[in-house]
């Protein structure tokens, strides 16, 4: 809670709560939000963004917060946001994986209801800009720079020259979401290296664990390979784990990947895993609470908020493990 105070601190600063600090009532009073959550209760790439979310539904006094998790799914996420319409709530907050096209209508209807949509971690960049004005915020990476950080750093920590061999596992053909695997992609193939592009299954973008037998066999089939790349943090979780499996020591292969999940850390320490995109979970669930009440109160339009601040390394991942356990970064 002292991170959302803080946060609502600056908020309250420049009078976008209203009213006075007397006042009794809280200005989520009257508020109930659905919002999508990501993967599975409790997982390392969903667990900061709900610690976030429920942070500032209590500070603001939302009256009530309806977590959904899709195990990343977009056709899961469609019925989502069909059930959560059903009920009538003042503020849906939704994620972008299943592509505008598929949400147009919904949202359309939705915001025709007076309801308040919103969204996070993956952009719907037309639906932004058509429903902006009626509160459609946005609170994630720029998906492409994003994975193009991230391959900049595995450059530079790794050593990658051109003509050097790379990986990059993605869900490349998902929409915007896609977006963060080839930049990724596209960096490392600009800086000269001879890059393979796999795409995620379905069953392995809901549970990584699937994907371990898949990467071990490519990585033996594969004895010139120099680095890994993705920018899924429930791979970037088992990729230690793959490596091992492939017979590979730490520092072998070059491993870039996002979130920092507990396994992520494991392989931080070990040195399995390079570095790994931050992308400040905690905001992508404290935000776009704050978005709904903002609009569903105050009339406010959608706020975009890059959280893509950096990437974490072998070297910085110590003095953030106490606020990761903590369920905030």
């Amino acid at each position: 809670m002292q991170l959302a105070r803080l946060l609502l601190a600056g908020v309250a600063a420049i009078g976008l709560l209203g009213g006075t600090a007397a006042a009794a009532e809280k200005p989520g009073a009257g508020v109930t939000i659905y919002m999508q959550m990501g993967g599975n209760p409790g997982d390392g790439a969903t667990l900061a963004r709900q610690t976030g979310a429920a942070a500032a539904a209590e500070a603001l006094g939302v009256d009530q917060l309806n977590e959904q998790f899709s195990a990343w799914a977009p056709e899961k996420m469609i019925e989502q946001f069909k059930q959560a319409l059903a009920a009538n709530p003042s503020c849906i907050v939704i994620m972008g994986h299943p592509g505008a096209d598929a949400f147009k209508d919904l949202v359309a209807e939705a915001v025709g209801k007076g309801v308040v949509v919103t969204h996070g971690n993956s952009p719907l960049t037309p639906l932004m800009q058509e429903f902006g004005p009626r509160g459609f915020g946005y609170a994630g990476v720029d998906l492409y720079a994003g994975g193009a950080l991230t391959a900049q750093e595995m450059i530079k920590v790794g050593g990658l020259k051109s003509g050097d061999r790379a990986m990059v596992y993605g869900v490349f053909s998902q929409a915007e979401r896609g977006l963060s695997e080839k930049g990724l992609a596209d960096t490392l193939e600009q800086a000269g290296l001879s890059v393979d592009r796999l795409e995620i299954t379905q069953e392995a973008n809901s549970d990584a664990s699937l994907a371990v037998p898949v990467l071990a066999a490519y990585v033996q089939n594969n004895p010139d390979l120099k680095a890994i790349g993705t920018q899924h943090g429930g791979i970037t979780s088992v990729l230690a784990e793959v490596l091992k499996k492939a017979g590979k020591k730490p520092g072998e292969i070059t491993v870039g990947g996002i979130d920092l999940a507990p396994a992520t850390i494991d392989g931080l320490q070990s040195g399995y895993v390079n570095l790994t995109l931050d992308q400040l979970l905690y905001l992508q669930g404290f935000m776009p609470v704050l978005q709904c009440v903002m609009t569903a109160k105050y009339k406010m339009p959608g706020l975009n908020l890059n959280t893509g601040a950096g990437v974490v390394t072998s070297e910085t991942i110590g003095e953030l493990v106490p606020l990761i356990d903590a369920g905030i970064r």
